[in-house]
């Protein structure tokens, strides 16, 4: 059997949000039990909690309920960036989704097990995760792997 303790997952803001979300929450509560478990690790950004400011009191407190040790906090970088605006440049997105590109060169940069997203229109999407990619490796970055919180909790195989 595998260990999957020691995955990480970059957690998009319509994460947290689906928390809250009658359409979502059947799969987004398991997903964040788990992590409190410590099933994986919950990469967290500075842009994704600049994201969450708007948000509701209760899905805001939603990231200081994960404990410490499965929580990776980190920020947005230069190289980020440079790699968000290549997806811009090459047509993937526009620039009014610039927090969106940069959530993938996040993600690719640290080299994730996988972004978790309910964002369908611009990351949980086939045609635009083989863009992310193509635009990855021809500027020597590895593939990403997007997901929905469904399909990344483990189910009781009872």
């Amino acid at each position: 059997l595998l260990n999957f303790k020691g995955m990480k997952f970059y957690v998009d803001t319509s994460v947290w949000g689906g928390h809250e979300d009658e359409e979502f929450e059947e799969w987004t509560v398991p997903f964040f039990e788990q992590a409190r478990q410590g099933k994986f690790t919950i990469v967290l950004t500075d842009l994704t909690l600049r994201e969450l400011t708007p948000a509701p009191e209760r899905v805001r407190n939603l990231t200081e309920t994960i404990p410490e040790q499965f929580l990776e906090l980190t920020s947005l970088t230069e190289e980020a960036e440079m790699l968000a605006g290549h997806y811009i440049s090459e047509g993937v997105l526009t620039p009014k989704f610039r927090s969106d590109a940069q959530h993938i060169a996040m993600a690719t940069i640290l080299k994730v097990d996988s972004l978790v997203s309910w964002n369908f229109k611009h990351m949980v999407n086939f045609f635009r995760i083989r863009q992310y990619n193509s635009i990855n490796l021809k500027f020597g970055y590895q593939t990403i792997d997007i997901r929905t919180p469904k399909e990344v909790i483990y189910g009781n195989e009872d």
